[in-house]
């Protein structure tokens, strides 16, 4: 069948995937600038080593243009014991590229993040509620980043139930805004769609990609874009309503963002807000983390 012009626009798709399996991350990238001692923090409690990457538009965005600090809690380093020195090493490459710290969360990362350990395994589920409320004790962070509830994975989930249970072990004096982010599965209800630069993907592929032993087996990093754009098609009208023109976005990344107060989520956001890569994302976060 003779080529027209959209054979070519899939062909080339589909050949710049092809393409890009043999692209490997750089030895070095240029660090960001170091944060200001007063910055306000981002915390994001990653299941696993990479989802720092794959949710990570907006952090990244905080992190480059808002001047904010982003911590990257790996709250599991995986189920194999005989790779987590492995991906511990990949992960630390990874947040260098993305001017992420690195805390792991209890020694060394958790175990049996899930809902039936709450059930089943009570005194686990108390250490690691602990471990992560020394973490929002200790950094006391303006944002927290965590899967939400039904995200289509067993430890995605855990780990939700896992943050908000130790959010509200804290105590009333904690003052936050919770940011859902989702990858298994779509959230029920986004509130905001974050635009990233074309720049700003290419980092988030490479240090995907640094995840070897993962991306080795499934090179997901490489449909990271795809999804981006999906994102815009599905989360843009959801937002501004149905039969309504998405934003002029290329990339986006959904999030679900409400204010923790006084133990409890509050709604900050009456209506969906789209952030273009245009404009700093740290302002709106600052505003909402003040709304009463």
């Amino acid at each position: 069948m003779a080529m027209n012009a959209f054979s070519a626009f899939v062909e080339a798709n589909a050949r710049a995937y092809r393409d890009a399996e043999a692209l490997r991350p750089a030895e070095r990238v240029e660090p960001l600038p170091i944060p200001a001692a007063d910055a306000p923090t981002a915390v994001i409690f990653s299941p696993h080593p990479d989802d720092e990457c794959i949710v990570g538009g907006l952090p990244l965005r905080l992190r480059r243009e808002s001047g904010w600090r982003v911590i990257n809690v790996a709250v599991t380093l995986g189920s194999l014991q005989s790779r987590r020195a492995e991906r511990m090493a990949e992960l630390e490459e990874a947040c260098a590229r993305l001017g992420f710290e690195l805390v792991p969360a209890g020694d060394g990362g958790l175990e049996a993040v899930r809902l039936e350990t709450r059930r089943n395994r009570p005194h686990h589920w108390t250490h690691a509620v602990n471990a992560v409320g020394t973490v929002l004790l200790e950094h006391r962070p303006a944002a927290v980043f965590l899967p939400h509830a039904v995200d289509g994975n067993p430890t995605h989930m855990g780990v939700h139930a896992l943050v908000r249970h130790a959010l509200h072990r804290t105590g009333a004096g904690l003052r936050c805004l919770a940011v859902e982010t989702e990858f298994w599965s779509p959230m029920e209800d986004p509130n905001c769609l974050v635009e990233s630069s074309a720049d700003d993907v290419a980092r988030l592929v490479e240090a995907l990609a640094c995840h070897r032993g993962e991306v080795s087996r499934n090179p997901y990093h490489l449909r990271l874009p795809a999804w981006l754009m999906d994102n815009v098609r599905r989360v843009g009208e959801r937002l501004g309503g149905a039969g309504s023109r998405p934003p002029d976005f290329l990339f986006g990344t959904p999030y679900g963002i409400r204010l923790w107060t006084d133990r409890r989520l509050r709604e900050p956001l009456p209506e969906g807000a789209f952030v273009s890569a245009g404009e700093a994302p740290g302002p709106l976060l600052e505003r909402l983390l003040g709304t009463a």
